[in-house]
């Protein structure tokens, strides 16, 4: 007669097995160098574009004149991830491993995944550039817990993870989600998952997001369509940084970015995310993103939809919007970009929240603060960013894009 195993040595053995949490990644000392780059690689594709001539397939934007004047993409994929900007500059992915070909779009065991599917490729241990040989729908039973240094790459097909829980990217580093539409994402857990060859554990019930960075470092998420999840679109939480989320397409969603896990989790100080030529469409309501703590550069992003506030935040975050088109709702009291959250003015007056060559329409207004407010930091500030009247042109790739093989994507 087999003797059950009591609770308590259940979770000491669990703990003995489940993954360690890497040390937080150093967080770039001086963010605002990381801007002047990404400024520079602006200024760089706008002066190409120019001198090319607008018949040229150079766009303005720096990430997709990296690789999409390239016809033969497909044969070079993993060049994309020399082509990112900003704080996840450095997020590799799979650039250094083998291609995987997902040719299942099942996910019939989060436990004991069958080879050729999504959720067998993002556990391995070894670099993997994961892309897919036609298109598909894939709906997950449960949360798609990634293992470090993957690529998940939809170019060249319609790939939609939808109608379950989505992407997962917890205590893992270098990451890049490309070309993929993720939508109607809804909670999982309470269920045993698997995260790598040699690791499941028990999933409590999970959020519902889209993407979920969790104590994540080194992510891009990058040429995206999402919308309509149960939480956010894409949220990064508990120490996670160096991260860019750039060119995705965001429609139909209430709470779309959430960026920082509470108020009293001061570890997110060491959080940057670079948010740049994202369109933010039809049907949100709020937090495009909601920040707390941390250092945000919100660069060339369409703002054409929102119905409470686009930009926010708590906890004396840094928030560096430049070069943004903000098109406010007829709503009448939903013009103000900014929303100031959980403090008074007396306190939320010395955040540092700046403007810098932001487009205003339709009534939108910024509201800065602390240095941002000053005119003297302003006149410090480098102006850089691409002109405001041109983010429609800078943006209207944004999300997954239509690549066929053999032709410019």
């Amino acid at each position: 007669m087999a003797i059950p195993t009591p609770p308590f040595l259940l979770l000491f053995l669990f703990c003995l097995v489940s993954p360690v949490p890497p040390a937080s990644s150093s967080p770039v000392l001086d963010p605002e160098s990381v801007v002047q780059e990404v400024h520079r690689s602006i200024i760089n594709a706008t002066r190409t574009r120019r001198n090319l001539g607008y018949l040229s397939c150079a766009t303005g934007n720096p990430i997709d004149d990296c690789w999409r004047c390239d016809p033969n993409w497909e044969k070079n994929r993993q060049r994309l991830a020399d082509c990112a900007i900003g704080f996840g500059k450095s997020a590799v992915g799979g650039r250094d491993g083998k291609i995987y070909v997902v040719t299942d779009p099942g996910d019939d065991d989060p436990v004991t995944p069958k080879p050729g599917t999504l959720r067998h490729a993002v556990i391995q241990d070894e670099p993997l550039w994961i892309i897919f040989a036609r298109d598909m729908t894939i709906q997950l039973k449960e949360e798609l817990i990634m293992n470090s240094f993957k690529t998940i790459d939809g170019r060249g097909a319609s790939v939609h993870i939808a109608g379950g829980p989505c992407i997962t990217i917890q205590y893992v580093t270098n990451i890049i989600i490309h070309g993929i539409h993720i939508h109607d994402c809804k909670q999982g857990g309470n269920a045993n998952v698997r995260s790598s060859p040699s690791h499941y554990g028990w999933r409590t019930i999970s959020d519902g997001d889209g993407v979920s960075i969790f104590g994540g470092s080194h992510i891009w998420v990058d040429h995206c369509s999402l919308s309509n999840c149960k939480d956010g679109l894409i949220d990064a939480i508990y120490g996670s940084t160096a991260i860019t989320i750039s060119n995705n397409y965001m429609t139909h969603h209430d709470k779309v970015m959430l960026m920082g896990h509470s108020d009293t989790y001061t570890r997110d100080k060491n959080m940057q995310v670079t948010i740049a030529f994202n369109h933010f469409g039809e049907g949100l309501v709020q937090r495009m993103p909601r920040c707390r703590h941390g250092y945000f550069h919100v660069v060339n992003n369409d703002y054409t939809h929102w119905e409470m506030y686009a930009i926010g935040g708590s906890a004396n975050p840094t928030i560096n919007s430049q070069g943004n088109r903000f098109l406010a709702p007829d709503i009448r009291f939903s013009k103000e970009v900014t929303k100031h959250e959980d403090a008074p003015e007396s306190e939320w007056k010395d955040w540092n929240w700046r403007s810098e060559g932001d487009l205003m329409l339709n009534g939108a207004f910024f509201t800065p603060s602390g240095a941002g407010a000053s005119s003297s930091y302003a006149r410090a500030s480098s102006l850089g960013a691409r002109p405001s009247s041109l983010v429609g042109t800078i943006t209207t790739s944004a999300g997954a894009l239509g690549c066929k093989k053999g032709s410019r994507c």
